[in-house]
């Protein structure tokens, strides 16, 4: 079996982390598939494919995607994110996702037709004088009218 330059270099790091790094080696690949994916098509071939709400979503995704990853390079670099303007500008953009949410939320609401949910109760209703209305208009069930 070979050994591998990672391998070799496992004595840079404690052996305690390895795991740790494995997934974030993982992670790393799964944005990188993500981005070719994203970038093998055009911007504006992909606006065109999508509505308005659409596009604000993918842009804000994109946006928060981009300075997280800065997050993470500041980060290691010894900087500390927390205290860089990184934090404000993502900040500002879960509050416009939380809006698009909001929007996106209130599309998927039911509408209420008012004309049908009042029908509905009315005659879901029972109304004493209806039935005797009702009952007095048609002969009884069984019985046969009586010709005079």
């Amino acid at each position: 079996m070979e050994m591998s330059e990672d391998d070799n270099n496992m004595e840079d790091y404690p052996t305690e982390i390895h795991d740790y790094l494995a997934a974030f080696e993982k992670s790393l690949g799964s944005v990188d598939e993500m981005l070719k994916t994203m970038m093998s098509v055009s911007r504006s071939e992909l606006l065109q494919k999508l509505d308005p709400l659409e596009q604000a979503k993918l842009d804000l995704v994109s946006v928060y995607t981009l300075n997280s990853m800065f997050w993470v390079y500041l980060a290691t670099q010894g900087i500390s994110p927390k205290e860089h303007p990184v934090k404000q500008e993502l900040e500002r953009i879960r509050t416009y996702m939380n809006k698009v949410k909001e929007i996106t939320d209130k599309k998927k609401a039911a509408r209420l037709d008012k004309g049908a949910a009042s029908r509905f109760v009315k005659n879901a209703l029972w109304e004493p004088n209806a039935e005797k209305e009702h009952t007095s208009k048609t002969p009884a069930k069984g019985k046969k009218r009586q010709k005079d």
